[in-house]
């Protein structure tokens, strides 16, 4: 299962639970999310990409998806577990995701809040050498 953190066997969100949580966050019902693709996403298969029965749509469902909820179409073929281009970075790059949260519509103080919970989750990591 392809997984938004780490590799085989790491627990992190997967395709299914992301794209659940977007058309949530957009405020659509699977049936909207189809009329949107055009039917070229039946609501009965994007519940099935939900509930991760289904974890490696095509290329092309993930495309009408990424352009339905205005989101990174190269990260959710990630996430999928398509092989996507290496982004070209220097050494002196980290490697990163985006934020999980980057594409809701988080209001400046939900915002505030989670910058906040991360320096407090950055904080203890440092002053115990580990993540509690």
């Amino acid at each position: 299962m392809a997984t938004l953190t780490g590799g085989p066997g790491a627990q992190g969100v997967t395709l299914g639970q992301y794209l659940a949580s977007i058309r949530k966050d957009r405020g659509m019902t699977l049936r909207q999310v189809e009329e949107g693709t055009d039917k070229e996403v039946s609501n009965a298969y994007l519940s099935q990409i939900e509930n991760n029965k289904i974890q490696q749509p095509s290329p092309n469902v993930l495309h009408a998806l990424s352009e339905v909820y205005a989101i990174d179409y190269g990260y959710i073929m990630e996430l999928a577990g398509h092989i996507t281009p290496a982004k070209a970075r220097g050494d002196d790059q980290r490697h990163g995701r985006v934020a999980t949260f980057a594409d809701h519509n988080l209001t400046s103080e939900e915002e505030v809040e989670l910058i906040n919970y991360l320096e407090y989750l950055r904080s203890r990591k440092h002053s115990s050498g580990k993540t509690k």
